[in-house]
């Protein structure tokens, strides 16, 4: 039991460097805690068996300084993850901390700013091909309105599609291996957001000039803030072949975004999403953007990240033997949960279309059948439980 538990870079989890090494600043609250220099994060994800590190441009070179100083920060880094063996798993820009950005950035109304953003994202691209990151991350954060009548949205959309056209382009006359992931979250730090959900991104991205260079990265968090199943997102993007990274953390429903401890909330959930993971194939990271609490320090940041991972590998041991046990299959067959996959009429034809108008169905009959979801969804519970 303890072996499934620990583990290893073969588990592919990742952690941002601003997650464990957060400071524990708030919108209320200064730091709470001393920062952790990049060597020594490496370190402890190496330690604790963690595979993958991401970053924003400004975590890892410090803003505004020379470009000799940004190359020493930059040529550091890549010394580390050498002697530690952690990848790099994606990058991504920060498009939010700095005033300029308060209005935008793809999607600003000052197009000094929108020209700013992309040249800043441009450069960071470079620095994530060169550490070899499969994945390229955009949150637009700050891409959205207080004031409705402050942005028209659809130019707003205009100047994203823009941007991320402009993107693949270059990556493209680069040939970098290199492909874009958009986060949806419906609101914080704007009111409202552009491209909130994992349904408004997915149609995004059909408009763009190549979309098959575009996926999601879709975060646990967001989607609960919004009231929606992150499950079934994922399904939907899975479905499509469009879950490029992912995000897990943790949520309450109704709050803003917390980025707690993946597993700590709803574990239901988070044990659907872990089966779902586990069943697909999905072979991506499996990125934690999540935080330790406020009042952790010293050996508690670390006890956080190892929570993490334990959780998620639990739930994946609970889900192989869900799977594995006979009363779920009978459960299933009784909920024709299997059934499901068979096709109901097939292609179109017009012979196929005289064949259903004349078959006989008997409504009442149909409406009689019991489909056994509560002693199914019990079992689940009493999985998750141990019972």
């Amino acid at each position: 039991m303890s072996d499934a538990l620990t583990p290893t870079p073969d588990n592919k989890f990742a952690f941002g460097l601003w997650t464990i090494g957060h400071p524990g600043r708030d919108p209320f609250g200064d730091s709470t805690r001393p920062p952790v220099s990049t060597a020594d994060f490496l370190r402890g994800l190496a330690d604790i068996g963690a595979w993958g590190v991401s970053f924003h441009d400004d975590d890892l070179m410090t803003f505004g300084a020379p470009e000799s100083q940004r190359r020493a920060e930059l040529d550091a880094f890549k010394k580390s993850l050498d002697e530690t063996g952690i990848v790099c798993s994606m990058a991504t820009t920060n498009l939010f901390w700095h005033p300029l950005f308060k209005d935008g950035a793809f999607t600003s109304n000052d197009r000094n700013v929108r020209r700013y953003a992309i040249a800043k994202t441009i450069r960071n691209i470079d620095v994530a091909a060169e550490l070899g990151a499969p994945t390229y991350v955009f949150w637009g954060g700050r891409e959205g309105v207080e004031s409705a009548a402050s942005k028209e949205p659809r130019d707003a959309l205009d100047r994203y599609a823009e941007a991320l056209n402009f993107f693949c382009g270059y990556v493209k006359d680069k040939g970098y291996n290199l492909r874009f992931a958009i986060e949806p979250k419906p609101n914080e730090p704007r009111a409202d957001t552009f491209l909130p959900t994992i349904g408004h991104a997915m149609a995004f991205i059909q408009t763009l000039e190549y979309p098959e260079m575009v996926g999601l990265n879709p975060e646990v968090a967001h989607e609960t803030m919004a009231g929606l199943s992150f499950y079934q997102g994922v399904a939907q993007a899975l479905w499509q072949d469009k879950l490029f990274h992912i995000d897990l953390n943790d949520q309450k429903i109704g709050r803003f975004d917390q980025d707690l401890r993946f597993g700590s909330e709803g574990i239901k959930d988070d044990f659907m999403l872990v089966r779902l993971l586990e069943q697909s194939g999905y072979s991506g990271p499996k990125h934690f953007d999540a935080r330790p609490y406020r009042n952790e320090w010293g050996d508690g940041i670390w006890d956080f990240a190892r929570g993490c991972m334990r959780t998620y590998l639990a739930l994946a041991q609970k889900a192989r033997e869900f799977d594995q046990d006979p009363r779920v299959k009978e459960a299933m067959e009784i909920a024709s949960v299997f059934e499901l996959a068979e096709s109901s009429v097939g292609p179109y034809s017009t012979e196929t279309v005289q064949r259903l108008l004349d078959e006989s169905f008997d409504p009442d009959a149909l409406a009689a059948r019991t489909y056994g979801n509560e002693a199914l969804d019990q079992l689940v519970i009493d999985r998750i439980l141990g019972i």
